[in-house]
């Protein structure tokens, strides 16, 4: 595995691969590396004929009261972990890198990004989309692959690639769930075991929009009372931010609930801010660790 912290290099690298025929996948990260992005990895590494991952913690997408400064970081270990995948390029620019002096050029998504996290992360997807765009730009593979626990910054990708033209097909991906439900992150690792015992009630209020819609509840109402319910059973350590019903290209909340839209939570357990999300409808493909036929080592 070549490990690359220039984006010539990388550039030049991937541009080889590509005249020689090669299709390449990207898996963009922040580090920290757990399941939910390894399972994004063994999806590339089975699709295309090179994987390179990118591990940067983005600066520019965290808030000025957020937890840039205390967010988890393990890069020797992030990378034992993918040179032993059989990763063909660790992509590990420094901000200086990604973000020249004066650096004052940035892709706005509007609408999307208004609207669920965005309404309480106002510059959040400023600096994803504009990340994104520059990892695209310098790593120019055939596929991206994103998780679906972070679903609004699939859509909201999905649709900057649309409108600005670029030659990617983004992959969204099961989500990576712990055996009681709690969907990967990275922030996982900041709870504390109190807080990690009432986490398990996101899922549940997930699956309780879905088991209601599934039993032939219309009423939105009805649906997001029957997830603030479940979410009151954490023991009062769940404080919810917002609950919603969106259909997944718009993230509008529609009138009716179809099986295409998705439910939709973030909630503070303590100081660590949690989201997740669950389609209403169809096959749940979330994947459980640690549960027979879906382990993963």
């Amino acid at each position: 595995m070549e490990t690359i912290k220039k984006k010539t290099r990388a550039r030049d690298t991937v541009a080889r691969w590509n005249s020689c025929g090669f299709d390449v996948g990207l898996v963009p990260t922040m580090g920290a590396l757990h399941q939910g992005h390894l399972s994004l990895v063994e999806a590339s590494l089975s699709e295309c004929d090179k994987t390179v991952v990118s591990i940067f913690l983005n600066p520019t997408q965290f808030g000025r009261d957020e937890d840039l400064d205390q967010y988890p970081r393990q890069t020797e270990t992030d990378l034992r972990i993918l040179k032993q995948m059989g990763v063909d390029m660790a992509f590990t620019p420094a901000k200086e890198e990604m973000y020249q002096e004066n650096f004052c050029t940035w892709v706005v998504q509007e609408y999307l990004t208004e609207k669920l996290c965005g309404a309480f992360r106002p510059d959040h997807f400023r600096g994803v989309c504009t990340v994104v765009a520059k990892l695209f730009n310098t790593i120019q593979a055939k596929c991206a692959f994103f998780g679906r626990k972070d679903f609004q910054q699939a859509a909201v990708i999905k649709r900057m690639i649309r409108d600005l033209d670029i030659p990617i097909t983004v992959r969204v991906m099961p989500t990576v769930r712990e055996k009681d439900g709690l969907a990967l992150s990275s922030r996982n690792r900041y709870l504390s075991q109190k807080e990690r015992n009432s986490t398990a009630c996101l899922h549940k209020a997930l699956i309780a929009a879905r088991e209601g819609f599934q039993s032939g509840v219309k009423d939105i109402d009805i649906l997001l009372g029957l997830m603030r319910e479940r979410l009151n059973k954490g023991g009062g350590i769940i404080k919810p931010q917002y609950t919603e019903i969106v259909a997944p290209d718009t993230l509008n909340r529609p009138e009716t609930p179809s099986s295409s839209d998705i439910a939709a939570i973030a909630a503070f357990a303590g100081d660590t801010r949690l989201i997740d999300n669950m389609p209403l409808g169809g096959k749940n493909r979330d994947i459980y660790l640690n549960q027979a036929g879906n382990e993963r080592v």
